[in-house]
């Protein structure tokens, strides 16, 4: 896909978002999902909003501990709380133009965040002293590149995930906790299918786990698809997930797997945030093979997080609203409806979400699994 294509559909997503914020949402009945109904004044909010002192779209997060959480956003925004109820906001010096669409924090002082764009607008920057000041790790050697994702297995080991370039995507692997990184040679493996690309929706269109296991998600082609690694980036494999796609707005979003071999991916079409479709898929054999599983609330979701303490337990979330799972995400329940683009939970009752015009939420709802 030409690199211009690519551009303008990360900027069509960002406007396409802002548009389905203010869409009224058809009925859910198709999909046994009911409308929602008010409640009293005094009903217990599963989100509670936490001040954030920006109004910046915020898409990144990473949660460390009850306590310890940090998120990212436009205009080299970057928050981090350390108390879990107040936050304090950093500008990235370099990056004050540049749109932070993910962040992997290992600790209160240590953190990296990921930008997104053409070229060298897609960057890596690193901080060790809490976000007093920031150092660029690497900048995307490839003019045609935009990287989409990072994650990390620990300190050392990490990965990053970029749109095709030259019909492959990009995967970039480290071994020094990001100050070198080397590239995935799998031309293979790594064929991308025509206008097929990936949504840096969420910070979760790559995930990993264990020591060796990683996944990507993509959209936009003719089919929307997961794939694999099993050796930490070195080879891949793909494979078709029921999620629809054929269209630039449509496909898988996010990925989480809670071990090597059970996970679930999410999507749906962002330009209809409440679209009646199948927005969900469940794996059992670790990406090999996919089954349609709808994920409630019924829309577009953007991203899916196995719940750290909880084995069996996930939460998905995106513009339609946030739901979970407690059996590994055969049945759903709905847990609120306000637009959100990522979550993270670091224990089955301490977690956040972040979203549009520089929201934050700390979970206030049931307990996650035991």
């Amino acid at each position: 896909m030409p690199p211009l294509t690519m551009q303008r559909r990360k900027v069509t997503a960002a406007l396409a978002a802002l548009a389905a914020l203010l869409a009224v949402p058809p009925s859910m009945a198709a999909w046994g999902d009911t409308p929602r109904t008010p409640k009293p004044e005094t009903a217990a909010r599963p989100w509670q909003r936490q001040a954030s002192g920006t109004e910046n779209q915020l898409r990144g997060l990473s949660v460390v501990s009850p306590t310890v959480a940090w998120a990212s956003g436009a205009k080299g925004t970057v928050l981090r709380t350390v108390d879990g109820r107040t936050w304090k906001r950093f500008t990235v010096p370099g990056a004050e133009a540049l749109d932070l669409r993910d962040i992997h924090a290992f600790d209160a002082d240590t953190a990296v965040a990921l930008s997104i764009g053409p070229g060298d607008a897609s960057r890596i920057y690193r901080t060790a002293d809490g976000g007093a000041s920031w150092a660029l790790q690497v900048t995307n050697p490839d003019a045609n590149g935009f990287w989409d994702c990072l994650a990390f297995w620990d300190r050392d080991n990490g990965i990053v995930f970029g749109d095709p370039v030259d019909g492959a995507y990009q995967i970039l692997t480290t071994g020094d906790g990001g100050a070198t990184w080397q590239a995935a040679v799998d031309p293979d493996g790594l064929k991308a299918l025509p206008n097929e690309a990936a949504f840096a929706a969420s910070g979760t269109c790559l995930s990993v786990a264990g020591t060796d296991d990683a996944w990507f998600a993509t959209g936009g082609g003719a089919r929307a698809r997961v794939f694999h690694s099993a050796d930490r980036g070195r080879t891949w494999q793909a494979s078709d997930t029921p999620i629809p796609a054929g269209a630039g707005a449509k496909g898988v979003f996010s990925v989480g797997f809670r071990d090597s071999q059970v996970g679930l991916a999410v999507g749906g079409d962002y330009s209809d945030r409440h679209l009646a479709t199948l927005n969900g898929a469940r794996s059992e054999d670790g990406g090999a093979t996919w089954a349609p599983q709808q994920v409630l609330p019924v829309g577009y979701m953007s991203v899916v997080v196995p719940v750290t303490g909880a084995p069996d337990s996930f939460v998905a979330a995106g513009l339609a609203g946030s739901g979970y799972s407690l059996d590994a995400g055969r049945t759903w329940k709905v847990l609120d409806r306000t637009p959100v683009n990522t979550v993270g939970f670091a224990s089955p009752t301490a977690g956040w979400a972040v979203g549009p015009k520089g929201l934050i939420l700390k979970y206030a709802g049931p307990q996650l699994g035991k």
